[in-house]
């Protein structure tokens, strides 16, 4: 074995989990950025449609929700990347060494116990079917004013839980290396 190829160091797979918890940020602030844009265009061109040319589309209401629903997700998933989202013990999240190591291991365990069953559902419904799962029913039902399928907004749960998962081990993997769980420069990767 070669001096380099040693075995893989928990500060190794840390900074890894981190740098894709970080990839994973930023994906999804552009994102709830964009579903953002799309709900306040779709807001005011419904208005401008409606009170200036007195004939308003059937499609932007429902866009706006679904987008709000997109933003809403997503924005979730910057807030607990941040530490932003909210917490009882905020003051727990600076601990450091044995204690600190155990806050983090209880935050994983409460991300994983509320996550968990949103995943599974999501995917499986009863006898693990796929199409009786959550997405799965939404796969076939079409939103009423813009004729597709409803699991492009459904799926915004699912997805957004699974990267607070990603967050969680990153967090709870950079706590027992004994890193910074996110760096202090963080909020200027912000596309806000």
């Amino acid at each position: 074995m070669d001096e380099g190829q040693g075995p893989v160091t928990m500060r190794g797979a840390a900074t890894a989990l981190k740098s894709l918890s970080g990839a994973l940020d930023r994906v999804a602030m552009w994102g709830a950025v964009a579903a953002l844009a799309v709900m306040v265009f779709s807001a005011g061109y419904q208005v401008v449609a409606r009170y200036i040319f007195d004939a308003p589309p059937v499609w932007t209401e429902e866009l706006a929700r679904r987008a709000m629903v997109w933003a809403g997700m997503l924005g979730a998933t910057g807030a607990f990347h941040r530490y932003a989202d909210p917490n009882l013990f905020p003051g727990l999240l600076t601990v450091g060494g044995v204690r600190g190591k155990v806050m983090a291991a209880l935050r994983l365990a409460g991300v994983a116990v509320f996550a968990a069953p949103i995943l599974f559902y999501s995917l499986f419904g009863p006898d693990f079917s796929l199409d009786r799962g959550f997405i799965g029913r939404t796969l076939v039902r079409k939103a009423e004013m813009m004729g597709v399928s409803m699991a492009w907004f459904t799926v915004a749960v699912p997805l957004a839980f699974l990267i607070i998962v990603v967050h969680a081990l990153a967090q709870f993997s950079a706590a027992l290396a004994g890193m910074e769980p996110v760096p202090s420069d963080h909020m200027e990767d912000s596309p806000l």
